[in-house]
């Protein structure tokens, strides 16, 4: 995927990770920025209203005009070889994800992000950012409680989350988790809103340290398929 935003994202976290450990522990937090990186799962280009679409968006057009706009994006063709370059910046097949979360034992195919790669997320760590996901991850072929978690997202540089593992009902989704936990959804549940809920109190518990901040933030929506409140 070569995708502008995931390039500046990394050029970002290669940046922050040359900074001397100690040195950045010791900096305020405004010489350092923070980050919030959010995706919208099947979310067509020309969807947002800042490019032209007559779906009212005024907060992300309220960002767009006070921030950068691309005029180009690539994808893969596929929501995990797509999650996978964004995490990553490298081509999906370099991350391991090469196609969906099934494991075709060939290299570049395997279903699970690569041991060799690095995410956005480990970066950041190293560069003494807080780290935080909500919403869903989909780069891990192990959905279940006894699989192995090295691919989770608290294995894969992020100290908190909240989400699923792979898509599913918005209002009973399989997978949900809390950290490395599987837990149930509550009555009147609705995940797009759960996303977004969570996102702020993580954003909160962040702003509370003098560490800066990186969370990404993955909907499902508007994807499996439109499941709208009425």
């Amino acid at each position: 995927m070569r995708d502008r935003i995931a390039y500046l994202l990394v050029a970002l976290a290669v940046a922050a990770g040359a900074v001397d450990r100690a040195d950045a522990q010791d900096k305020a937090r405004g010489s350092r920025p923070n980050i919030i990186l959010i995706l919208a799962d099947d979310l067509g280009f020309g969807d947002l209203g800042c490019y032209g679409s007559e779906i009212l968006t005024p907060n992300l057009e309220r960002l767009a005009k006070s921030g950068l706009r691309f005029t180009q994006f690539y994808n893969a063709g596929r929501c995990c070889p797509s999650r996978a370059s964004l995490m990553t910046g490298l081509y999906p097949h370099q991350a391991g994800v090469g196609h969906m979360m099934k494991d075709h034992r060939l290299p570049g195919y395997r279903g699970n992000l690569g041991k060799s790669c690095v995410t956005i997320a480990q970066l950041l760590d190293s560069a003494g950012y807080q780290t935080m996901m909500c919403g869903k991850w989909h780069l891990s072929r192990h959905f279940g409680s006894e699989g192995p978690k090295h691919t989770w997202p608290l294995s894969r540089g992020f100290e908190k989350f909240y989400g699923t593992l792979h898509g599913g009902s918005y209002f009973d989704p399989p997978t949900l988790m809390r950290g490395k936990h599987f837990v149930r959804a509550t009555d009147d549940y609705y995940y797009t809103d759960a996303i977004s809920d969570q996102a702020g109190r993580f954003i909160e518990e962040a702003a509370r340290s003098d560490k800066p901040f990186f969370l990404y933030v993955a909907y499902t929506a508007p994807h499996w398929p439109l499941q709208a409140r009425p």
